[in-house]
C-alpha cells in the first residue's frame, strides 16, 4: 500500500512545513545566546572542587578573615641594574594609580627584593568582577606608565585567570567557524551536491542554538555550573553528533528516493530505518555522559547533564527538523547526482566479481576473516603500549595556556627575585588554641618561605607571626613604628598566608603541601591547607578517583544497553572489547604523540576520562550503526551475508560521519588551551581508528568468523543453529 495515497497532500506540506517552523523559532530565540555565555559561565577552579575537600572549605570561608572576596594579582616590575631612587618613585606612583582603577581593593606598596634588581606589588581584585578585564587594565596602566629601564609583568592567580579566560575567547566565533568549514567541506566532497551539506548543517546548527538556549537559563538559574571547557566541548560534540545522525538519516533517505519512492514514502521508510539506530546511539552516548554525575568534580557533573541536553537536541534535530527539510526538498537536495538505485549492490554468490570500494573491501574481509582480526588486534595492540608513557597526573597552570602567557613570564621574573610563592600562598586555617602546634610545623617545612596571619585591621592586612619559646609572636603590620597588630579570629579560628618558597603550581610545591596536611593530620588534625596549590592537589587527586569510579560505570551502562538492542550477550561484550581496545590504542599513540611531537608537559587527570567517555560512547555509535544494518540484513539473508549487506550498505555513511566527527573534534585544537587541544587530537585519531580500523575490519571479520554464535543466545541464533542441524540431516538422509 502507497502510504502517500493514504495521507491527505495538506498534511504531507503541513506537517513538514510546521517542524521547520517550530525549529526555526527555535533557533532565532538560541542564536543571539552565542555572544551572552560569559554572563554565566565561571572559570573559577575552586568552584568545581567536590564540597569535603580541604581547599573548598577554606576557599568558603576567606571571607570571615579578610571580609572581602577577592584574588590576588601580583605585579612584577624588575630592572637589569639596581633600581634608582626615580624609578622607584615611579613605581610607587604606579601602585597608587592601579589603586584607582575600578574593583581594585587596597594596594601594597612597592615591595623591593634583596638583590635590588625587582619590586612586587600585591593587587586585589573583587571576584564579582569581570577579573580578565580588571588584569586587562592594569596592564594597559603598566604598559604606559612603567619607569623607562624597567620591565613589569601581571601575574598571581588573578593573572592566570586571565590568560585562561583570553584563550576561550575563540569559542563563541573561531571554535564554530573552523569547524562548521571542516564539516561543509567534507560533506561537498563526500555528497557532491551544493543543497544537502547546507540542510545538513542547518541541522547541525538549530540543534546547537536551542541546546545552547536550555543550557543558558539552567546556568542562569545555577543549576550547572557552565565554564569555558564545558562550553567549547558542548559545541563540538552537538555540531559532530547532529552531524552524525543527520548522516545516518540521509543515508535511509537516498536509499529510499533511489528505490523511486515520493518524498512523502521515503521520509517515512527512512524515519522508520533511522529512528531505532539514532535512539540507540544517542541513548549510549546520554547514558555515558550522565555517568560524569558520579564524579565529585563540579566541572565533570556539569558535563553530564549539558552534553547530553546537547545529544537530546541533536538526535531530536535529526529527526524531525532533516526529516521535515528533506520531504519539501525531496531529490532535489542530492542535485546534480541525484541517487538512480536503492538497492545494496552486493551479490550474495561469491564468484561473481564486485566493483566499488565498500562492496570489495566487505568481499575480501569474509574470505580472510580470521587473518585480518587478528592482523588488526595485534596492530592495536601495539599502539596501545604506548599508554605506558602517559603521563596524566596533572600539570602546572601556568602550562594550561599554549603559546604566550604574560603571567606565566611573570611568575618566571617573580622567583628569580622572590620567593617564587609569592602573591599565592598557602591559605591554612588554624584553631586559636592549635596556632602554636601549626607554627611549629611550619617551621620544621623547607618549602615554607614565611607565615602571616591575616589581620582586618592592619594597612596591609596581614601580621607577621613566629614562633618564640613555643608561643605565637605577633610582630608589627609592616610600616616602621607600627604598633604590633594581632590576627582576625572568625569562630575561634585563625588565617595563617604561608608564602611557599616554589612556584605555587609547581609539583615542588604540591609535595610541600601535601607534606603539610600530613604533619597536620598528626600534630593539629582540625587545621585545613587551602589556596592555590591545595586547589590544583584537589582537583587532581578527585579527577584519579572520578576515572577509576566511572569508567567502569560507564562500560557496564553501554554493555546492557547494547544487548538490549541487539538482543544478544556475545556482540555486545565483543563491540565493547573492540572499543576499549581502540580507545587504549588511541590514548597510546596520543601520548607518544604528546611527549615525543608536541613537547606537552603532562596531561590533566580528567584528560582519560574525557576521552575515554567521547571515544567509547561515540565509538560504540558507529558499531551500533553497523550492527543494527547487519541485524536487519541478517533477518533476510543469514548472519554472514547480512554482515557483508551491513558493511556495504553503512560502509558510506559511517565513513562520512567519523570523517565529520574527527573534523569538528580536531578543531577544538583552534583554541589555545592544553586540556582541550589533547581532547581534540585523542578523540580525533580514536574516531577515525574506530572508522577505518574497528569498524571497518576488526568488528565485520570478527562477526564473520564467529559467525551466527554472534547472536548468542537470542532467537536469530537458535533459527541459525537449527537451520544447520536441519541441512545437516538432509545431507546425511540423501
Amino acid at each position: 500500500m502507497n502510504s502517500e495515497r493514504s495521507v491527505p497532500r495538506w498534511l504531507r506540506i503541513g506537517i513538514p512545513a510546521l517542524l521547520v517552523l517550530v525549529w526555526l523559532v527555535g533557533g532565532s530565540v538560541g542564536g543571539p545566546y552565542f555572544g551572552r555565555v560569559d554572563e554565566v559561565a565561571t572559570n573559577d577552579q575552586s568552584s568545581f572542587l567536590p564540597a569535603s575537600a580541604d581547599a573548598t572549605q577554606v576557599s568558603e570561608r576567606l571571607t570571615d578573615f579578610t571580609g572581602a572576596d577577592e584574588i590576588p594579582a601580583v605585579v612584577v616590575a624588575a630592572s637589569a641594574d639596581p633600581l634608582d631612587p626615580s624609578q622607584l618613585a615611579a613605581l610607587s606612583e604606579l601602585a597608587t594609580a592601579i589603586g584607582e582603577i575600578a574593583d581594585v581593593g587596597e594596594v601594597s606598596p612597592p615591595i623591593p627584593s634583596e638583590d635590588g634588581l625587582a619590586v612586587q606589588v600585591f593587587v586585589p581584585i573583587d571576584t564579582s568582577a569581570e577579573v580578565r578585564d580588571v588584569v586587562e587594565d592594569i596592564r594597559a596602566l603598566i604598559a604606559d606608565d612603567v619607569p623607562s629601564g624597567v620591565d613589569a609583568w601581571v601575574t598571581g592567580p588573578a593573572g592566570f585567570t586571565a590568560d585562561l579566560v583570553k584563550g576561550f575567547l575563540g569559542i563563541d566565533g573561531l571554535l564554530l567557524i573552523v569547524a562548521l568549514a571542516a564539516v561543509f567541506v567534507i560533506l561537498v566532497v563526500v555528497y557532491r551536491s551544493p543543497l544537502l551539506p547546507i540542510l545538513v548543517l542547518l541541522t547541525s546548527v538549530f540543534a546547537l542554538c536551542v541546546a545552547l538556549l536550555t543550557v543558558w537559563w539552567l546556568a542562569k538559574a545555577e543549576v550547572v555550573v557552565l565554564n569555558g571547557q564545558v562550553q567549547g566541548i558542548l559545541f563540538i560534540l552537538v555540531i559532530g553528533a547532529a552531524t552524525d545522525y543527520a548522516l545516518l538519516y540521509t543515508a535511509r533517505y537516498r536509499e529510499a528516493i533511489g528505490s523511486g519512492a515520493t518524498r512523502w514514502d521515503a521520509t517515512v521508510r527512512a524515519w522508520k530505518g533511522a529512528v531505532e539506530p539514532i535512539l540507540a546511539s544517542g541513548g549510549t552516548v546520554i547514558a555515558g555522559l550522565l555517568c560524569l554525575l558520579l564524579s565529585d568534580l563540579a566541572s565533570n557533573k556539569a558535563l553530564g547533564p549539558i552534553a547530553s541536553i546537547g545529544i537530546a537536541f541533536s538526535m531530536l534535530s535529526a529527526l524531525t527538523f532533516l526529516p521535515a527539510l528533506l520531504a519539501l526538498v525531496g531529490r532535489a537536495a542530492f542535485w546534480p547526482f541525484v541517487p538512480r538505485t536503492g538497492a545494496i549492490d552486493f551479490p550474495d554468490d561469491p564468484s561473481v566479481p564486485v566493483s566499488g570500494l565498500w562492496p570489495r573491501l566487505a568481499r575480501f574481509v569474509a574470505r580472510r576473516a580470521r587473518p585480518v582480526w587478528i592482523v588488526s588486534t595485534v596492530v592495536l595492540v601495539a599502539g596501545a603500549a604506548g599508554v605506558l608513557q602517559l603521563n596524566a597526573d596533572g600539570v602546572p597552570a601556568s602550562d594550561l595556556v599554549l603559546g604566550a602567557s604574560e603571567a606565566r613570564d611573570g611568575q618566571v621574573a617573580l622567583g628569580e627575585h622572590f620567593p617564587a610563592g609569592s602573591g599565592s600562598p598557602a591559605s591554612i586555617i588554624v584553631p586559636e588554641d592549635r596556632l602554636a602546634d601549626a607554627l611549629a610545623v611550619l617551621d620544621d617545612s623547607p618549602g615554607i618561605s614565611s607565615v602571616a596571619a591575616v589581620a582586618a585591621d592592619s594597612p596591609t592586612g596581614q601580621v607577621a607571626v613566629t614562633l618564640e619559646n613555643g608561643e605565637p609572636v605577633f610582630g608589627s603590620p609592616g610600616r616602621p613604628g607600627a604598633p604590633a597588630a594581632g590576627p582576625t579570629v572568625s569562630d575561634g579560628e585563625v588565617l595563617l598566608s604561608a608564602t611557599l618558597t616554589d612556584p605555587a603550581d609547581s609539583f615542588a610545591a604540591e609535595r610541600t603541601v601535601r607534606d603539610l596536611r600530613d604533619a597536620f593530620a598528626e600534630r593539629a588534625p582540625d587545621v585545613l591547607v587551602g589556596g592555590t596549590t591545595a586547589t590544583d592537589i584537589d582537583t587532581n587527586d578527585t579527577s584519579i578517583r572520578d576515572r577509576t569510579v566511572i569508567i567502569p560505570v560507564i562500560l557496564g551502562v553501554i554493555l546492557l544497553i547494547l544487548m538490549m538492542l541487539l538482543r544478544s550477550v556475545l556482540a555486545p561484550v565483543l563491540l565493547i572489547l573492540s572499543t576499549i581496545l581502540s580507545f587504549g590504542t588511541a590514548l597510546g599513540v596520543s601520548a607518544l604523540v604528546f611527549t615525543h611531537v608536541f613537547d606537552f608537559p603532562g596531561g590533566d587527570p580528567a584528560v582519560p576520562l574525557y576521552g575515554f567517555v567521547f571515544l567509547v560512547a561515540l565509538g560504540v555509535d558507529y558499531n551500533i550503526f553497523l550492527m543494527s544494518r547487519v541485524r536487519e540484513e541478517t533477518l533476510a539473508h543469514g548472519t554472514r551475508r547480512g554482515i557483508a549487506r551491513g558493511l556495504v550498505a553503512t560502509g558510506g555513511v559511517i565513513t562520512s560521519a567519523g570523517l565529520v566527527l574527527a573534523a569538528t573534534f580536531a578543531a577544538l585544537g583552534v583554541i589555545p588551551i592544553l586540556f582541550l587541544a589533547q581532547i581534540a587530537f585523542i578523540v580525533a585519531f580514536g574516531v577515525l581508528l574506530d572508522t577505518f580500523v574497528v569498524r571497518s575490519l576488526l568488528v565485520p571479520a570478527l562477526a564473520h568468523d564467529i559467525g551466527p554464535a554472534i547472536w548468542w543466545p537470542s532467537r536469530q541464533w537458535r533459527r541459525e543453529r537449527e537451520a544447520r542441524r536441519a541441512a545437516a540431516r538432509r545431507t546425511l538422509d540423501a
